[in-house]
Parts: structure tokens; C-alpha cells; sequence
């Protein structure tokens, strides 16, 4: 049984397996995507209900671009959709939408949905929802060097002062906490460019269950496993193994 007391505050999501789901079926891959996206919608709520302060989902990757232009333009098309249809429910909701990425390189329609979505809950104190949209974690810490770079060359920063605080400083997440929690759906095992930076110490569970049927039930078994697991942080047990 989920303990509403040990609820990790950030928890980080791949949702993986849309295709695969779509195919099993015999659908094409856009119905697994649109499956996807009605999943991601009761997870954000189930989220929001129990208690999760930052919820981070990897909505589309720097290295999706390489997929057919029939399959990007539709995952766009749907993202399109998602803010006309939930924006005023999570705005009710008090959740304030964060994007990861750089997302200007979307079409206009969807990057003037993502702006407004930003507008409308940017003074909401609720759950944070960040979507990774256009984002890779190598290409975010290396935008965040040549920021810290710049800032060298510029005579503001000097070398001495670089830490691991000030990298994180200039990272999409600045300001959040590292995730507790990261969740991969679908039966893969890995991370795919994913919050790279931020997961050093991240709890790991991997579902096989595709992400259109990941549903808020398996959502809260995934935080019961978290909740079952001892964080250390490189320290030790409290036998002192």
C-alpha cells in the first residue's frame, strides 16, 4: 500500500513502448501515441493527487527527429491537443506546466500552445509538470558548460568558482530537486539521454508494461517499490554493509 508520507517529491518518467503497443494491435503508430498521451493525462492527475511536487516527463528527445515526418508531425499535432483539451483542467488543478528543451524548434502552433500553457500557470503553486520537449541530457550540460564558459571568457565567473552546484545551476531543471524517482515503462532497461545530470542518485523502476496502459494503479506500485527501497546516498546500511 502507498505510504502518502514517504511520497518521493520528484519523479522523473521515459514513457516508452507507444509503437510497440500500436503494433500489438495492429494499429498504426500514432493511435499508440494517442493512447499515450490520454495515459500521460491520468498520470499527471494521480501524481498531482498523491502528493508529487515536480513530475518530469520525457514527452519527445533531440535524437526523435530522426523518426518518419509523418510520425513527428502527428506526435506534435497531439501535443497540440493535449494543451487545448487539459490546459484549463490543470490550471484548475493549480499544476504549473514547465518545459525542458528547446522547444522553439517545434512548429509555431505548437510552440504558441507551449507558451500559453507557461502563461496561464505560471503563478500556480501546485505539482510541477516539466515536459522534455526537443531535450537530450548531453546537449543540456553542454549548452550549460558553454553558458559557464561564456561567463569565464567574460571575466564573471572565475575558474575556482566551477562546482557541481553551478553546473546544476545552469541546467533545464535549476532550482527543482534531483529526481527521487525514475520510472521507464515499456521493458526497456536504460536511459536514453534522460536526465543525466540529475539521476547520480536516483531510485530506478522499470515496468514491461507499454505506457498506453500504464495505468494510476501502476503508477502507485512503481512509488511502493521506491518506497521499499533504502536510499544511501554512497553511504552505508545501518548494519554498516
Amino acid at each position: 500500500m502507498t505510504d502518502l508520507d514517504r511520497i518521493p517529491v520528484h519523479v522523473g518518467i521515459v514513457m516508452d513502448g507507444n509503437g510497440r503497443w500500436a503494433r500489438a494491435r495492429g494499429l498504426p503508430r500514432l493511435s499508440g501515441h494517442n493512447a499515450g498521451m490520454l495515459a500521460m493525462k491520468e498520470i499527471v492527475k494521480k501524481a498531482s493527487a498523491l502528493g508529487v511536487r515536480y513530475l518530469t516527463v520525457y514527452a519527445f528527445s533531440t535524437e526523435n527527429w530522426k523518426r518518419g515526418a509523418e510520425e513527428v508531425s502527428g506526435i506534435f499535432n497531439l501535443l497540440i491537443v493535449y494543451v487545448d483539451r487539459e490546459l484549463a483542467e490543470l490550471n484548475a488543478n493549480n499544476v504549473r506546466v514547465r518545459i525542458l528543451g528547446e522547444y522553439g524548434r517545434l512548429p509555431a502552433n505548437a510552440v504558441e500552445r507551449l507558451n500559453r500553457s507557461l502563461r496561464t500557470t505560471a503563478d500556480n503553486s501546485g505539482m510541477q509538470f516539466n515536459i522534455a520537449l526537443n531535450y537530450g541530457s548531453r546537449d543540456e550540460i553542454a549548452r550549460g558548460l558553454r553558458a559557464i564558459a561564456a561567463d569565464v571568457l567574460a571575466g564573471r565567473l572565475a575558474v575556482s568558482e566551477l562546482d557541481e552546484a553551478l553546473i546544476a545551476d545552469r541546467l533545464y531543471t535549476a532550482g527543482m530537486p534531483d529526481p527521487d524517482l525514475i520510472i521507464r515503462t515499456g521493458g526497456e532497461r536504460r536511459l536514453s539521454n534522460f536526465l543525466l545530470w540529475q539521476s547520480a542518485y536516483s531510485e530506478f523502476v522499470f515496468s514491461d508494461v507499454y505506457w498506453p496502459d500504464f495505468s494510476a494503479r501502476e503508477f502507485e506500485k512503481a512509488i511502493e517499490e521506491y518506497q521499499g527501497r533504502e536510499r544511501r546516498f554512497g553511504g552505508r546500511r545501518q548494519n554498516g554493509r
